[in-house]
C-alpha cells in the first residue's frame, strides 16, 4: 500500500483511512454529510495525490494526444485544460482524463489513480510518432481546494487573480510560498475551486498554509466519501463505476467530448453510434420513495423485468433523496421516464431526470 506525502497528517487528524487504488487514503474525517455541506457552502480541501500525471513533450506531442483522445486537443491554447477520454478499439473507454496545454510542445495528462500503469502502457503502445513521455505520478502531489469560498479564502497565497480565473483554465504561478505550482480552475465537485499540483516535497507546506488561511472561512479536510457524493450530485462519471472498458463514450453521455473533426482510436465506430444512437444510455434517476440505490442494484421495469443496473448511487446530502446513475435501454432514457430500483425484495419507483441532480 502506498502513502501520499500527507498520509501522516490525515492520520493525525483522525481520518478513517482505507485502501483506494493502491494508496492508503482518507475516506472521511468528521462524516460524509458534514464534509459534503462544507464544500457545497464554504471551502474544503482534498488530498488527491494518488492521481497520475504524464508529461508529453516534443514536436509530435499533440499528434499523439489527438490519436489516443476523443476530444480535439488542437483547440487548446496555453493555459487551457480539457476533459477527454481514451477510447479502446472495442467501443469502450480505457480511462477519462484531463489534458493541460503548457505550451505548443508540452502537455500534462492527469489520469485516474487505478489506471496509471494501464494508461501509460496504452498511450505508449500508440506512440509511433516519437513524442517524449515522462511518468511524473510518483513525484507530484495534488490538492483540490473546493467550494464557493475557495477563491476568496486562498487569494492571499498567490499573486494571480483567483476570482477571475475561468473554469478549465490554469496558471503556473506562485502559491503558498512555493514559486512554481500549477493552479487549475478545475475540480470534481461542481462547487467551484482549484486544484494545486506541486512536488511531494512541497505539499506539506502548501497544505499547512491552505489550512491556516482557510481557518477563518471554516475550511475542513474532506475525504473520498464526500468527493463521491459531491461528484454524483453533478452527474460526473466515475471510472470503474459509470464508465469502463465496456461502455462507449456515446452511451455514457460523453458525446460532448467526442469530436469527429479528426481520426482517433475507434473513431469510425463511435461516429456511427453518434449518428444512429445507441441501444442503451447512462441516465440519472431520483427515487420517488424512501431508499438508497447502491452500486450494482438491478434496475427493473414495471413488470419486474431487469432492464439495467445501478452504476453509482447514494442518499444525496443536498437533495435528501436517493439518487443514482445507471444504464437503461434507450426507450427508458428520456427525462420523466419511470423505472424501478430493486432494493432487496422491493422494487422502489424512480424517475429519470436531467443531469445534474444538484443545480446549486
Amino acid at each position: 500500500m502506498k502513502n501520499t506525502a500527507l498520509t501522516h497528517i490525515h492520520e493525525s487528524l483522525g481520518a478513517k483511512m482505507v485502501p483506494f487504488a493502491g494508496y492508503n487514503m482518507p475516506v472521511q474525517y468528521e462524516g460524509v454529510n458534514i464534509e459534503h455541506e462544507t464544500v457545497r457552502n464554504g471551502v474544503g480541501v482534498f488530498d488527491v495525490s494518488h492521481m497520475g500525471e504524464f508529461l508529453i513533450t516534443g514536436p509530435n506531442a499533440l499528434a499523439l494526444i489527438q490519436k489516443v483522445c476523443t476530444n480535439d486537443a488542437s483547440k487548446l491554447i496555453d493555459g487551457k485544460a480539457q476533459y477527454s477520454c481514451l477510447p479502446n478499439a472495442e467501443g469502450g473507454i480505457v480511462d477519462d482524463l484531463i489534458v493541460y496545454r503548457l505550451n505548443e510542445e508540452k502537455y500534462l495528462l492527469v489520469v485516474n489513480a487505478s489506471n496509471i500503469e494501464k494508461d501509460w502502457n496504452w498511450i505508449s503502445s500508440h506512440n509511433d510518432v516519437g513524442a517524449e513521455m515522462k511518468n511524473l505520478s510518483e513525484d507530484y502531489s495534488l490538492l483540490a481546494i473546493q467550494g464557493p469560498k475557495a477563491a476568496e479564502a486562498m487569494q492571499s497565497l498567490t499573486s494571480i487573480d483567483l476570482e477571475n480565473m475561468k473554469y478549465y483554465t490554469f496558471e503556473v504561478a506562485d502559491f503558498a510560498g512555493i514559486e512554481y505550482v500549477i493552479i487549475s480552475a478545475t475540480g470534481y465537485t461542481g462547487s467551484g475551486g482549484f486544484e494545486i499540483y506541486c512536488k511531494n516535497s512541497e505539499v506539506e507546506q502548501v497544505w499547512n498554509k491552505v489550512m491556516e488561511v482557510g481557518a477563518s472561512y471554516g475550511i475542513k479536510p474532506i475525504g473520498l466519501a464526500a468527493r463521491d457524493t459531491l461528484r454524483l450530485e453533478m452527474g460526473f462519471c466515475l471510472y470503474g463505476n459509470d464508465i469502463d472498458d465496456t461502455t462507449s463514450p456515446i452511451e455514457a453521455g460523453l458525446g460532448w467530448i467526442t469530436k469527429f473533426t479528426k481520426e482517433f482510436t475507434n473513431s469510425e465506430a463511435l461516429k456511427k453510434q453518434k449518428e444512429h444512437g445507441t441501444d442503451r444510455k447512462l441516465v440519472g434517476f431520483e427515487l420517488d420513495e424512501r431508499g438508497i440505490p447502491r452500486h450494482e442494484y438491478d434496475i427493473v421495469d414495471g413488470n419486474g423485468k431487469k432492464i439495467g443496473v445501478v452504476t453509482s448511487g447514494t442518499m444525496s446530502p443536498s437533495l435528501k433523496k436517493g439518487i443514482g446513475l445507471g444504464y437503461v435501454p434507450a426507450v427508458f432514457a428520456e427525462p420523466g421516464s419511470k423505472i424501478n430500483i430493486q432494493i432487496r425484495k422491493t422494487a422502489i419507483p424512480a424517475t429519470v431526470v436531467k443531469l445534474p441532480f444538484y443545480k446549486g
